[in-house]
């Protein structure tokens, strides 16, 4: 059978398919962090400088471990790795939550910015343009 179907089955079996795939495997199916929220500007960096052989930890956790003997925030990391962020946000719960990482969230906003009213007139405005 030479359908349209047996097409549509080949591309999603080639060499393009791990990708789809794999950030659900890297995270064991799971979409949030155990711990943590890990804003994309938050800084992340390493409390050891080898993680050994950690036991439940994949290749992409200790990657992250080298990476961050430097301060990294969690954009650099998922950039450095081609992970989605939202896979390293989930390794980053792992870790953080056996004291391998330490996090600082980036600040709260500064006292003297707008509050949402004026951002929201403001849109108003330029929608009334």
């Amino acid at each position: 059978m030479t359908g349209q179907g047996e097409t549509a089955e080949h591309e999603w079996v080639d060499d393009h398919a791990g990708p789809v795939v794999r950030p659900y495997a890297v995270t064991g199916g799971r979409a949030r962090p155990v711990t943590g929220t890990f804003d994309l500007i938050s800084l992340v960096t390493a409390t050891r400088a080898e993680v050994g052989s950690e036991s439940g930890l994949g290749p992409e956790h200790v990657a992250i471990v080298g990476l961050c003997q430097r301060i990294q925030s969690v954009a650099e990391i998922a950039a450095h790795l081609d992970l989605p962020v939202g896979t390293v946000r989930v390794l980053l719960g792992d870790l953080a939550a056996r004291s391998l990482v330490q996090v600082r969230e980036p600040r709260a906003t500064p006292a003297g910015l707008p509050d949402d009213s004026v951002f929201e007139a403001v849109i108003n405005g330029l929608r009334a343009l």
